[in-house]
């Protein structure tokens, strides 16, 4: 099931959206705190985004090239604001399409539907974890925070998503070993300090500190 985000601060229509996706078995969500936008869209990881220009405290514009930073989720834009310029605007901001207010839901269906068959069939899907600001992005093992990023290493990429997936609980050495292993990477006893090292080395460096933290004798946690 893929899931959609509406970021459009008129509840009527919001609300016409969401019921009219879900009744086509999509389950669609709306942002309620406009200010908090970005966190939304990292908490639900959505497949697509539904985006108005005009919003509370930041625009649409703003909100789109702060998701683009993080994904390349697609984004369409909704607005009564459809003059040549803003068209061109959205797109050059890396909105994927564009529909102009007053539209048919059945049109607006007929576009998610296209565009989501697009960008799922021939792509795996995007997961984003989330932790005190930074950000994993699991299908391309990148990792940013406060507008830095570091690219990581398979095994590195494992270590993390295993930890981050079992936050606030201790993985065992063996757990992380065991979960490597299963990826097709060979991995021992040293080889797994050694990568939980560099790990820490690449996240120290984009200003991620102490996040991984030793449980001697046991394995590894992040809380």
């Amino acid at each position: 099931m893929y899931k959609l985000l509406i970021i459009e601060d008129d509840a009527v229509i919001a609300k016409a959206i969401q019921q009219h996706m879900m009744s086509w078995g999509y389950e669609a969500v709306c942002v309620e705190n406009f200010q908090e936008v970005l966190q939304t869209f990292i908490a639900q990881n959505p497949q697509l985004v539904l985006l108005d220009i005009s919003l509370p405290f930041y625009n649409g514009y703003h909100w789109c090239d702060e998701i683009r930073k993080l994904s390349k989720v697609p984004i369409i834009f909704i607005s009564s604001a459809s003059d040549n310029m803003n068209i061109v605007m959205a797109v050059n901001m890396g909105g994927d399409d564009f529909v102009a207010k007053p539209f048919d839901l059945n049109v607006l269906q007929a576009k998610i539907q296209a565009l989501l068959r697009r960008t799922y069939d021939f792509a795996g899907d995007s997961t984003l974890l989330e932790h005190n600001g930074m950000i994993f992005d699991t299908s391309k093992g990148v990792v940013t925070y406060d507008n830095n990023r570091t690219e990581l290493t398979k095994n590195e990429m494992g270590i993390l998503r295993c930890l981050l997936e079992q936050k606030g609980r201790i993985v065992t050495r063996d757990k992380l070993m065991e979960k490597l292993w299963e990826s097709d990477s060979f991995i021992d006893d040293n080889t797994l300090t050694v990568n939980v090292a560099r790990l820490r080395k690449k996240l120290e460096e984009i200003g991620v500190k102490d996040i991984i933290k030793t449980k001697k004798g046991i394995g590894y946690v992040v809380d």
